[in-house]
């Protein structure tokens, strides 16, 4: 079988989505913080055909990730082709001025600026959840890491010289987007991230271990995300998450590493199927406003 863009044993990248405890927690993350950018979530919605089933549509982004990540480069091929096809929909103007960006400010899934902010919020957060759950990374790690999201990002049509070259300006680019005027979190954003990230469609029998993913995505946050998207966090919610990350990390070795390691289909699937029964009980997964868009 034919390597793919990211062989095994070469791919940095590789190595910090096959541990589980990144792949199954970095994509709420990453979509909750996407948010915060207001063209980019209105962008996004305006042009999903989702409706009121949006864990559909990101189990198959979830799916799609995971191919170009762990596939052979005609799998991932295939899954960029798809893509390209969806994205070439998206395209539009903003109905409402959101922050600095004002009414009939256009957008396209194709704008580079855009395509580094999807980039840069899942670098982040898996990098959070490597180095939370596994180990801390080493600066030539980092920086191979880096690059190899540099061709993820060029995969999917993203031009490099729109994105940091090195670890350390991304990191620049990070502190300086969070600390500067281009995010605004609009009130269905906060909703529909907060959905996203904490109302994962599961079935009951799972509603405990969703407790734990909530406290634990929480506490990947930085505090002044957690103000912005109003997650409450107190001295009580850190103990907790302290002893979750320790006990993980305590039992990482002695947990066979298929269980730990390895692709996640069939839990996007399991959510997707969750989320399908949801709806059709009646029950949205979104908040109304949002479901009704």
């Amino acid at each position: 079988m034919s390597s793919g863009y990211f062989p095994a044993g070469d791919s940095v990248l590789r190595t910090v989505h096959s541990e589980r405890a990144v792949g199954l927690n970095y994509g709420q993350r990453a979509l909750m913080l996407g948010a915060a950018h207001p063209v980019n979530f209105i962008g996004t919605q305006a042009n999903t055909r989702s409706g009121a089933r949006p864990f559909l549509r990101l189990a198959h982004t979830a799916k799609v990730f995971e191919t170009v990540f762990f596939g052979t480069r005609a799998e991932a091929d295939k899954a960029l082709a798809f893509v390209e096809r969806m994205h070439q929909r998206v395209v539009g103007q903003l109905p409402e001025t959101a922050g600095k960006w004002p009414a009939g400010t256009p957008y396209t899934a194709f704008d580079p600026a855009l395509m580094l902010w999807t980039v840069a919020v899942i670098a982040d957060s898996a990098e959070v959840f490597y180095e939370t759950f596994v180990r801390e990374l080493e600066p030539a790690e980092q920086d191979a890491l880096w690059l190899d999201y540099l061709r993820f990002g060029e995969l999917f049509g993203m031009p490099r010289d729109a994105a940091p070259a090195t670890y350390r300006e991304f990191r620049a680019y990070w502190d300086e987007i969070w600390s500067g005027d281009e995010l605004h979190l609009t009130d269905e954003a906060r909703d529909v991230a907060r959905a996203i990230a904490f109302e994962i469609p599961m079935p009951r029998y799972l509603h405990a271990s969703r407790r734990v993913h909530n406290l634990v995505l929480a506490g990947t946050l930085p505090p002044h995300v957690r103000k912005l998207f109003g997650v409450s966090w107190t001295g009580a919610h850190e103990a907790a998450f302290r002893s979750i990350v320790r006990g993980l990390r305590t039992a990482r070795p002695v947990t066979p590493k298929r269980v730990r390691r390895g692709g996640n289909t069939a839990s996007f699937e399991m959510v997707a199927r969750t989320e399908r029964e949801l709806v059709a009980a009646g029950r949205a997964t979104l908040p109304s406003e949002a479901a009704a868009a």
